[in-house]
């Protein structure tokens, strides 16, 4: 990808002082610091949580899917990745939800590093790779809020996060974590369900294959009498889609919501 510095003033703020390796790699895309601060701005004067979620992720449209944007592995040092030019369906809403958290352009990196990374320390171990880990530390500033949803329609299911059916890892370097993952079957998802839901709302659709918690993430946008689904797709990038023909033949849906 196209590596920028931005502008001078994020780089001192987050690489001067660091090694190479330790220096975020930038990419605004077509946006420029004024674009963004505006972006910013015009979120902070919102009210609600969700308000500040589906402001900025409106500008995120048609913007490009890409794949495998961040860098480290067990092999390999993290580096701190921040790309506006093409997302996967987590690294988009990584970045929203850091938008919606910065006080202004020169927080976004600190608030990216907070949603992306346990404690905010850029490691891959540290990373958080599976949907659930957003909500699994007591400070998370987004809560699981699929079982109030569901109104007693939701399932729970114990996990082990990471490992296959076969006793291999989908993330090799990375241990193995037992986790209870609540889900709404998309054949629950009736009039009172739906009801319940809000413009802003983190979902996933929960996987049942071994190991993972869910296949897919997006956020919640208000249609006309419905709900969509905005989320980066692989044929479309940013986009967004009717949430319950989305659900068609998908298992069920997780529900995240800010705070």
């Amino acid at each position: 990808m196209r590596i920028l510095h931005a502008t001078l003033a994020l780089f001192c703020l987050l690489g001067c002082a660091v090694s190479a390796a330790e220096r975020p790699l930038v990419d605004f895309g077509r946006w420029d610091s004024a674009g963004l601060e505006r972006i910013i701005a015009e979120a902070r004067r919102l009210e609600t949580p969700g308000e500040r979620i589906v402001s900025p992720s409106r500008n995120f449209l048609a913007t490009p899917y890409v794949a495998d944007t961040l860098i480290g592995d067990p092999q390999t040092a993290e580096q701190l990745v921040i790309t506006l030019a093409g997302f996967d369906c987590f690294t988009f809403l990584d970045v929203i939800e850091a938008l919606r958290r910065a006080a202004d352009l020169d927080d976004f990196p600190e608030q990216l590093k907070q949603v992306r990374y346990r404690g905010g320390k850029v490691s891959y171990e540290n990373r958080r790779h599976f949907f659930s880990d957003w909500v699994a530390d007591d400070t998370a500033r987004v809560g699981d809020m699929t079982a109030a949803v569901g109104q007693g329609r939701a399932r729970a299911v114990v996990k082990q996060l990471n490992l296959k059916s076969d006793g291999s890892r989908w993330l090799p370097g990375l241990p193995v974590t037992r986790r209870e993952i609540v889900y709404i079957p998309a054949d629950e998802m009736d009039r009172d369900v739906l009801s319940a839901l809000q413009a802003g709302d983190y979902v996933g659709i929960y996987s049942d294959h071994a190991g993972l918690d869910v296949s897919h993430v997006g956020l919640l946008v208000q249609g006309k009498d419905r709900f969509m689904l905005r989320h980066a797709s692989l044929s479309n990038g940013v986009v967004d889609v009717d949430l319950l023909e989305y659900l068609q033949g998908k298992p069920g849906l997780v529900v995240y919501r800010a705070r």
